[in-house]
């Protein structure tokens, strides 16, 4: 039996989780900032980092975004094979809750309509969407506003397969490097690994969602997790760019089948307010 939804209450969540995920750091990111705080071990780092925090607490107080840049909207479906949207078509509800979302919780609007003419769209639509479909009568959305400071900082490359591991370790610690200040550090670093070049692209975003406190299901990766994330801490960009020993919070991998003479690879940074809220219908 098919479950019926009204994109009117779709228009309504998306609203309510731009506004949310603009003005509310994640417990989770919250969390490791005040830890990493704790533990910095330059001075300037550490006093970054506490007001990273402080900034944190301002905006959730006063419904204030954490960033100035409130990003461009990217959004998560995920459907249910059983579930029938209606009166309207999805698409263009969930461009209808990027706007009023944006407009109602006061957010800069970022989004050009066109990327040779830049003439702005005034409203922040239309948002990047992604659909995942899976079995049963779910409908979970994620909203996932990307600042373009740390978008602008995002690599792909195409490995060749004999490269490997140290080709893939090589990559994404270059990318760190070169990338220096310029994504707001402490940076969340997605990785994809495979699939083809669109696929590992969508899988290094979708990586940036798991909570910074979750490892990896599958212990291969989470040791490779674990050491690009000491790797890339080395570098000392530390926070702000000033230099430090948390330049990153974490590393989270995601893989995908590829074909025998490929192997994708793409890095997608999160600056330090990586931000995402998610509700279900």
């Amino acid at each position: 039996m098919m479950r019926q939804i009204n994109t009117d209450k779709v228009t309504d969540l998306v609203e309510k989780l731009c506004i949310e995920a603009n003005c509310n750091l994640t417990d989770d990111i919250y969390t490791c900032l005040k830890d990493c705080g704790k533990k910095e071990k330059s001075v300037l780092g550490k006093s970054i980092l506490n007001t990273l925090v402080e900034n944190a607490d301002i905006a959730r107080r006063g419904t204030d975004p954490i960033c100035q840049d409130t990003g461009m909207t990217v959004v998560f479906v995920t459907m249910g094979q059983d579930v029938h949207i209606e009166g309207g078509f999805l698409e263009d509800a969930i461009n209808e809750g990027v706007r009023r979302g944006y407009e109602k919780g006061y957010l800069r609007k970022s989004v050009v309509k066109d990327p040779l003419d830049r003439v702005n769209t005034k409203d922040n639509t239309p948002a990047i969407i992604h659909y995942e479909l899976v079995p049963g009568d779910k409908f979970h959305i994620t909203v996932a506003p990307k600042g373009f400071g740390s978008e602008n900082m995002s690599r792909l490359i195409m490995l060749k397969p004999s490269q490997g591991l140290p080709g893939i370790k090589d990559f994404v610690i270059n990318t760190i490097s070169e990338a220096g200040a310029n994504p707001c550090p402490p940076i969340i670093v997605g990785i994809g690994i495979g699939g083809t070049m669109e696929r590992a692209a969508y899988l290094s975003k979708k990586a940036l969602l798991r909570p910074v406190n979750e490892k990896n299901s599958r212990p291969d990766l989470a040791e490779l997790e674990a050491e690009l994330l000491d790797s890339i801490n080395a570098l000392g960009i530390g926070p702000a760019g000033f230099g430090g020993t948390t330049t990153a919070l974490s590393v989270s991998i995601l893989t995908n089948a590829t074909h025998i003479a490929g192997l994708p690879v793409s890095v997608n940074i999160g600056c330090h307010a990586t931000r995402h809220a998610e509700g279900d219908l």
